[in-house]
């Protein structure tokens, strides 16, 4: 399945560069805009003089009215039955006129304070036909942006057909919905996946940034069907932003987990410090935050990809390619197009890393599986090798000639342990009670051969638990083979279950003398076989330790749900 995203998200994002790439020549020529602020009705003419308007206003009090005139020249006249259209979007409530004609009403100039919030940005108006001729025409506004009175600027205007307009519109929104949509799903499903593998973090940061660029699309484009009033646009610039912080931190932090480097800590969090910085500078500084993050982002990313291809880890070569690929899209396009191509490109390899971890897993587990059966053989034939049976049948001997009753409950014994041996051996999970008895058999065994008094006590089981044949059992014989007994001749050996929520573990004590010159060695035998086990059934949701401690020794298997 992760293999088939790829050429998904790749075809999404070629189309999607494609189809916002393409022009038309363009059909008319935009000159300055010049402002005023006061009201007259004669303003809105096109023959009246604006020589002396001014270019920007810093400021306009108390909601008061204010005019903006921009000079159009058409330059290509409409076709007949296909008028023009207008799309712009002012910081305000307003009315429009072309070349002295109402054509558009935008909630209530002036009386903003007296009357809810109307209006909308990003609206589209109708050109009458015999207002489009080729030629030079006027754009004017009666504006009044009372919530907002410090922030007034140019506003972006576009002109073509009409129909033109309001399809591309939907089909540009279809195209990132779609986007967004590819993203959504390979967030959730990222998502399950760590969900069942908890330890893998790289894969959580993965799903939250496809989550916050399905957010983030979701957000910039509902603006196309969803009405939004201009006193809520700062609303809406900040939620992209603080979108962008999260995808800005999380892409370079997965990266530094892939390929780590000296003092990643430190450079995260100068990073971090720095993104922070961009994100609370300037109020309505939007578009300098966003180009901000990105680039700091994308520069951050490659330094760290860079020093992971340097280092010829696996993957970082392709995912450095990705980030150049990035960059050859953002010099052929607009920086718009270029940030969520780039984004795609960037979360592919991302995704490749991913599936290369996944597939290592894969292969390990397979491992495991083969080394499980090996070491169940092995600790199977450990049981029935020679050396044990010769020990085993020479003390024997001895009891059935001293005392023939407990030579016979010795036989027993040891025909138990095999029996519960023989079932055991090709399943993969037992119930406790199942491992308590042979571990209960292999200490009466024992007690006949050592002639040492074994002792087991349990506490907090839960019969209906179940653990990996043998464990516990190897466990036992590694404390019977590392232990002296203690002054009564005896040896006690304790498990003890607990359960919190997000795990449960096994205690198992060894009381006994250990010799001085006893130590932990390297892994033998016994523990491989535990730890393929462990593997076998849990993934790597689990984790043995193993020490000396003062009254003998003490392993504790913690299992992670």
């Amino acid at each position: 399945m992760i293999q088939k995203l790829w050429p998904c998200l790749l075809l999404i994002s070629l189309v999607l560069l494609a189809s916002s790439c393409s022009q038309d020549p363009p059909i008319f020529k935009e000159h300055q805009t010049v402002f005023k602020i006061g009201d007259h009705p004669a303003w809105a003419e096109k023959d009246w003089n604006d020589n002396t308007w001014e270019r920007r206003i810093k400021y306009v009090p108390d909601g008061q009215i204010f005019w903006s005139r921009t000079k159009i020249d058409i330059l290509t006249a409409p076709e007949e039955f296909r008028p023009y259209g207008l799309q712009i979007d002012p910081y305000a409530e307003y009315e429009i006129f072309w070349d002295g004609v109402l054509i558009g009403e935008n909630g209530n100039p002036g009386q903003e304070a007296e009357l809810p919030p109307e209006g909308e940005l990003w609206i589209t108006y109708g050109i009458p036909r015999h207002l489009a001729t080729e030629g030079e025409h006027v754009l004017a506004l009666r504006l009044s942006n009372y919530y907002f009175p410090d922030h007034v600027g140019r506003y972006e205007l576009e002109i073509a057909d009409y129909d033109d307009l309001l399809t591309d519109l939907l089909i540009k929104t279809s195209y990132m919905h779609v986007f967004a949509g590819a993203f959504l799903i390979i967030s959730i499903y990222f998502l399950f996946l760590f969900l069942n593998n908890r330890k893998e973090y790289p894969t959580l940061i993965f799903s939250i940034c496809c989550f916050l660029i399905f957010a983030l699309v979701l957000t910039v484009f509902s603006k196309d069907y969803v009405p939004v009033h201009y006193s809520l646009h700062v609303i809406r610039l900040q939620i992209i932003n603080s979108f962008l912080l999260g995808i800005s931190f999380l892409i370079p932090y997965y990266f530094s987990i892939q390929f780590p480097y000296p003092r990643r800590g430190l450079s995260l969090i100068l990073y971090a410090a720095l993104l922070i910085f961009f994100w609370l500078k300037d109020g309505h500084a939007f578009d300098f935050k966003t180009v901000s993050m990105v680039l700091s982002m994308w520069c951050f990313s490659f330094g760290m990809v860079a020093y992971g291809a340097y280092k010829n880890v696996r993957g970082a070569r392709l995912v450095l390619g990705t980030l150049l690929l990035s960059i050859a899209v953002f010099l052929a396009s607009g920086f718009v197009v270029s940030m969520y191509t780039g984004m795609g490109l960037i979360l592919l390899g991302m995704l490749y890393l991913l599936t290369l971890n996944i597939k290592a897993q894969r292969l390990a587990y397979e491992n495991s599986l083969v080394q499980s059966t090996r070491l169940r053989l092995e600790l199977l034939k450990k049981n029935i090798q020679p050396h044990f049976l010769m020990n085993t049948l020479t003390s024997l001997l001895d009891w059935v000639e001293e005392s023939p009753k407990k030579g016979v409950l010795f036989i027993e014994a040891l025909a138990k342990e095999f029996d519960l041996f023989n079932q055991i051996e090709d399943q993969t999970l037992i119930p406790i009670a199942q491992e308590i008895a042979l571990c209960k058999t292999h200490l009466e065994i024992m007690e006949y051969r050592k002639e040492i008094n074994y002792t087991w006590e349990e506490e907090g089981i839960e019969l209906e638990q179940k653990v990996p044949p043998a464990i516990l059992h190897t466990l036992l014989e590694n404390g019977i083979t590392h232990s002296l007994p203690l002054e009564e001749n005896n040896i006690k050996f304790k498990l003890i279950f607990e359960s919190a929520d997000d795990h449960k573990s096994y205690t198992f004590l060894t009381f006994a003398n250990v010799a001085s010159q006893t130590t932990i060695k390297e892994e033998g035998t016994g523990l491989k076989y535990i730890k393929a086990r462990l593997t076998e059934s849990y993934g790597a949701k689990w984790e043995l330790d193993a020490e000396r401690v003062n009254h003998g020794w003490k392993n504790v298997i913690k299992i992670y749900h």
